[in-house]
């Protein structure tokens, strides 16, 4: 294979001949085979969009030669519409707070901009990756930037995915409004409640959970690009360091502002943990939901068979006809693996030191990893599960008749005492509470169907408070 030869600090390598990378990217590759995965492509389209940034504005404020500048420019048009993609070939993970990847993408933009402008690759007197590309930039201002905005990206889908499943959530709380069955607390029969309730509360938790995501994306519109290596802006132009964040929120049509503390901003990394966060209690919120319904759908002959989950697959290799909820499990085991996550992402950011968190590698790996699965994972549970749960209307009614936790609805009538007793009873007797007051002619049958009002029972109030009292007066 043709061959050229790249020299930098650490002296000279040979590099294949049509490769747009260069020397930094091939040694970072060699030394980091950490993940078997490459830089995520959304980073790689954010960090050309930062690059195609600063070009146009050194360009502008007579830097970069206007030349130049517009080779450069196509090149990066070129990675953001996913030109070039096995050319950047370092590991996700790696140390050195990500000058690799900030390398690989000035190499890659250099060569191809030696390209356009009629060169050869590593002719860097043409187009330099540093000189050039790298101009009035660090790995400290940039990778932090694109980060975000890959962040925000992602999280915008994932928010859109939250509201789907809180839409379908509150859509399934009214279709089984009407349905009474037993409540639990833990795990223990309660009183009754609309199953439509248990599915509101279900939108309600999962709509706060939007809300939370939606506030982290404001914090990662904050950036420190022109900040440079530790936020005092060294090496870049006064009129650089004024615009070139305007100009990315041009190219980017996000809401960007450059932070007012840039020392800060280059330093700490919070609002990467405030992101992991909100996706951690989205997800134990997630688990939650995804548990309870496979308790309510289990059975279907010896469990509680209230609900049933649609059938999306096979559940045995070795049990014909079983089905498992499948769909559930796994947003059990995506809500693991971010709470894992999280706890990486968290350390990662605490681990910063003085004026740069070199953790950054780690923090993207891990957050936007996280992003994927939680997005993937809410499509699925939505439209393989959610959408097509159906009640078991009867089971829930059976439920609730053989269930003691009715006493507590007939005890403000009784007293608690009483009530108590009652309970024990039947519990002994494999009896219905029901049965044991009447047999104990405690409340007539008349009163006792207007105290145990399904309906009533799952609204505020002493079901048939009022209709007793209208009687003894």
């Amino acid at each position: 294979m043709e061959s050229r030869i790249e020299e930098d600090s650490i002296g000279k390598k040979e590099i294949p001949a049509g490769a747009y990378y260069g020397v930094h990217s091939l040694r970072a590759a060699e030394n980091f085979q950490i993940t078997d995965l490459n830089i995520h492509p959304r980073l790689v389209r954010s960090l050309a969009k930062i690059k195609k940034a600063a070009a146009i504005t050194n360009s502008r404020i007579g830097l970069l030669e206007d030349s130049r500048a517009e080779a450069i420019s196509q090149a990066c048009d070129e990675v953001i519409g996913g030109a070039y993609r096995d050319q950047f070939i370092v590991d996700a993970v790696q140390g050195g707070a990500g000058t690799s990847i900030n390398m690989n993408m000035n190499e890659v933009l250099a060569n191809r901009a030696i390209e356009i402008l009629g060169g050869e690759k590593g002719d860097y007197d043409v187009v330099h990756p540093n000189n050039d590309v790298n101009m009035g930039q660090s790995t400290n201002d940039v990778i932090p930037t694109a980060a975000k905005i890959t962040t925000i990206s992602m999280l915008e889908e994932v928010v859109e995915r939250v509201e789907a499943l809180h839409e379908a959530l509150d859509e399934k709380g009214d279709e089984f409004d009407e349905i009474i069955k037993m409540g639990r607390t833990q795990l223990q029969d309660a009183v009754p409640i609309r199953l439509g309730q248990e599915f509101k509360a279900y939108a309600t938790a999962v709509r706060r959970d939007r809300r939370r995501i939606e506030e982290t994306i404001e914090d990662l519109k904050v950036i420190n690009l022109g900040a440079t290596a530790v936020g005092t802006g060294l090496n870049a132009d006064q009129n650089y360091f004024d615009i070139v964040t305007r100009v990315l929120k041009d190219i980017t049509a996000l809401d960007l502002t450059q932070a007012e503390d840039l020392i800060d901003a280059t330093q700490n990394v919070d609002a990467f943990v405030g992101v992991s966060s909100s996706l951690k209690t989205c997800v134990s919120n997630l688990s939650k939901i995804a548990s309870d319904l496979r308790l309510m759908s289990s059975g279907p002959r010896t469990g509680l068979n209230e609900i049933n989950l649609p059938a999306v697959q096979a559940g045995s290799s070795i049990m014909p006809g079983k089905v498992n909820p499948v769909i559930p499990e796994v947003i059990n085991q995506i809500a693991y693996h971010i709470m894992g996550s999280d706890a990486t992402i968290t350390k990662a950011a605490e681990a910063g030191q003085l004026e740069l968190n070199v953790m950054q590698p780690v923090i993207m790996y891990n957050l936007f990893q996280a992003i994927e699965m939680l997005r993937k994972g809410l499509e699925t549970f939505v439209e393989n599960c959610i959408k097509g749960i159906e009640a078991n209307a009867e089971r829930c009614e059976e439920l609730v008749d053989s269930s003691v936790g009715i006493i507590t609805a007939i005890s403000p009538h009784i007293g608690y005492e009483t009530a108590a007793r009652i309970a024990k009873r039947a519990l002994d007797e494999d009896r219905s509470v029901r049965e044991v007051i009447l047999e104990e002619e405690i409340l007539d049958e008349a009163k006792l169907e207007k105290i145990l009002n399904p309906y009533e029972m799952t609204e505020p109030g002493i079901a048939g408070r009022d209709i007793l009292n209208e009687e003894e007066e």
